[in-house]
C-alpha cells in the first residue's frame, strides 16, 4: 500500500525486521523443542537463542540489506536469512533448520502475522462498533424517511439505521474472530509433511509457544482454504464499510442533505467551486473496499497447488496479505472517526420525511380503510388514488396533499374517522417497536 494509506501499527507487521524477527523465534523454538526430544544439545539449543536474541534484537536497515544482498546470490530468502543468522550465532548454527524445510518457517510466520493483523483489526472493529452504539442511541428516536429503491418509503429513525450497521459490524467482528482462528495453526512437518527428519512433538512445543494450533495435515505447506477464508472474511467486512458509507454518500448529496461528513476549518472542497462540500470520506471507503475485496480471488485460486507444494501462492500472499490488511485497517479507523463526527440535521429530515404531502403514510391508511370493513383491494385502490393525485399534483395551483384528497375523497368520507386518520398519518405509530430493536440489538441496559 502507499504512504498515503498506510497506518504504522499495521505496516510495522509487515516490516522485513518484524518477519524476520518472527523467523528467528520459529528457529529458536524448533531447537529448544528438538533440544527436549534430544535431537540437539541442551547448550546448542540455548546459545541459539542467546546469541540470535541479541542479534536479531537490534536488526535494522542495514541487516536487511544484508539479507537481501545474500539472497541475490543464493536466490532462496530462507537461506539467505539462515546465513544472516550464522554470522551472529557461530558454530552451533548448525543445529539451526534441523530437518525442517522453508515453508515451516515460511507459512507459520505467515499465521503469525495474520494473527497480529486479525487483532489489530479487531480493535478497529470495536471502535467502529462503539462509534456507531454512541450516534445510535443518540439519535434512536430521531425521525427520518425510510427508502427503498432510493424512493420515500415509511418513516423509520435515524437511530435505527445505524443499529442496523452496528448489528452487521458485530457480525463482522465474529467472522473475524473465526477467520483468526482457523488461520491461525503452525506446521513444522519437514519435507512433504511427513516428520520424516523433525519429531512431531517439536511442531507441538512451537506452536503452543506462538499461541498457534497445529495444521493436522501440512503436506508441505498450510492448505490455503484457511487463507481464502480470511481474505474472505476481509472482504466481507470491507463491504460493510462501503454499504455505510454508500449510506453517508447518498445522505449528503445536495437535494437530501440529512446528514454529511465533518468539515474542517480550512477544508476546501474544490479548486475551482468554493461552495463544496463532498463526501470525500465515504468516497474514499468505497474505494478501499474495493482494493481488499480484490484480494478474494488470487486467495481463492491459491488453494489450488500442485501436490504436495508449490510456489504459485507465493507471489500473491507476498502482495495481497499486506495490502488487503493495511486497507482495511485504515478504512476502519476513518470510519469510525467519520462516524464520531458526523454532521447530523434531524429538521432537514423532517422536512424531508414531508415534503411529498404525507403520502409515506399511505400503507397506515391502507390498514385503516381496511380495518373499516372495505376490502384490501379496494382499499388499496383508494389509498393509491389518493396518493398519487398528490404525488402528481403536489406544488401545482390545484395540487393537494395526501389527507386533503382523503377528506374529499366519496369512498372515504364517513367511513373513517378523522381520529383514525390522524392516528395513520402520524409518525410516532412507526416507532412503537423502536425500543424491542434497541434491546435486540444493545441489550436492555443499553437505554
Amino acid at each position: 500500500m502507499v504512504p498515503r494509506y498506510t497506518r504504522p501499527e499495521m505496516a510495522a507487521i509487515w516490516a522485513p525486521e518484524n518477519r524476520y524477527r518472527i523467523w528467528f523465534e520459529i528457529e529458536a523454538l524448533a531447537a529448544e523443542g528438538m533440544a527436549m526430544v534430544g535431537a540437539i544439545p541442551a547448550e546448542a539449543a540455548r546459545n541459539i537463542r542467546e546469541k540470535g536474541d541479541a542479534y536479531v534484537a537490534k536488526i535494522g536497515p542495514a541487516d536487511v540489506e544484508r539479507i537481501d544482498e545474500i539472497e541475490r546470490e543464493t536466490r532462496h530468502d530462507v537461506i539467505a536469512f539462515l546465513t544472516w543468522l550464522a554470522e551472529g550465532i557461530g558454530p552451533d548454527s548448525r543445529f539451526v533448520h534441523l530437518g525442517m524445510t522453508s515453508s515451516d518457517v515460511l507459512d507459520t510466520c505467515l499465521s503469525v502475522q495474520l494473527t497480529q493483523a486479525a487483532d489489530l483489526l479487531l480493535a478497529d472493529i470495536d471502535a467502529v462498533l462503539a462509534a456507531l452504539k454512541s450516534r445510535a442511541l443518540e439519535h434512536k428516536y430521531t425521525v427520518t424517511i425510510g427508502r427503498s429503491h432510493g424512493i420515500h418509503a415509511e418513516p423509520t429513525t435515524f437511530g435505527l439505521k445505524l443499529a442496523g450497521h452496528y448489528a452487521e459490524f458485530a457480525r463482522n467482528r465474529a467472522r473475524l474472530v473465526a477467520a483468526r482462528a482457523e488461520i491461525a495453526v503452525a506446521a513444522l512437518s519437514g519435507p512433504v509433511g511427513t516428520f520424516a527428519q523433525i519429531d512431531p512433538r517439536v511442531e507441538e512445543y512451537v506452536a503452543g509457544r506462538l499461541g498457534l494450533a497445529i495444521e493436522p495435515v501440512s503436506t508441505q505447506v498450510i492448505p490455503r482454504d484457511r487463507h481464502a477464508a480470511f481474505f474472505s472474511t476481509l472482504a466481507v467486512i470491507a463491504s460493510g464499510i462501503e454499504r455505510l458509507s454508500t449510506e453517508v454518500r447518498h445522505l449528503q448529496r445536495s437535494e437530501v442533505r440529512e446528514a454529511e461528513e465533518f468539515f474542517h476549518a480550512g477544508q476546501k472542497g474544490s479548486s475551482s467551486m468554493p461552495h463544496k462540500r463532498n463526501p470525500v470520506l465515504s468516497e474514499n471507503l468505497a474505494g478501499l473496499a474495493r482494493i481488499v475485496r480484490s484480494a478474494v480471488v488470487p486467495a481463492l485460486e491459491n488453494v489450488t497447488l500442485w501436490h504436495e507444494r508449490d510456489i504459485s501462492h507465493s507471489s500473491v500472499e507476498r502482495v495481497i496479505a499486506p495490502d488487503a490488511t493495511l486497507a482495511l485497517d485504515f478504512a476502519l479507523m476513518r470510519l469510525a472517526g467519520m462516524m464520531q463526527r458526523l454532521l447530523v440535521y434531524p429538521d432537514r429530515m423532517k422536512a424531508n420525511l414531508e415534503s411529498l404531502g404525507g403520502v409515506v403514510h399511505s400503507g397506515n391508511v391502507l390498514l385503516a380503510l381496511a380495518k373499516s370493513g372495505i376490502s384490501r383491494e379496494d382499499a388499496y385502490k383508494i389509498a393509491q388514488r389518493c396518493a398519487m393525485e398528490t404525488w402528481t399534483r403536489l406544488g401545482t395551483p390545484e395540487g393537494r396533499d395526501f389527507r386533503a384528497n382523503l377528506d374529499a375523497d366519496p369512498d372515504v368520507v364517513g367511513r373513517v374517522p378523522a381520529a383514525e386518520l390522524d392516528a395513520a398519518m402520524n409518525p410516532a405509530t412507526h416507532l412503537h417497536a423502536i425500543d424491542t430493536i434497541f434491546d435486540r440489538v444493545f441489550g436492555p441496559s443499553a437505554g
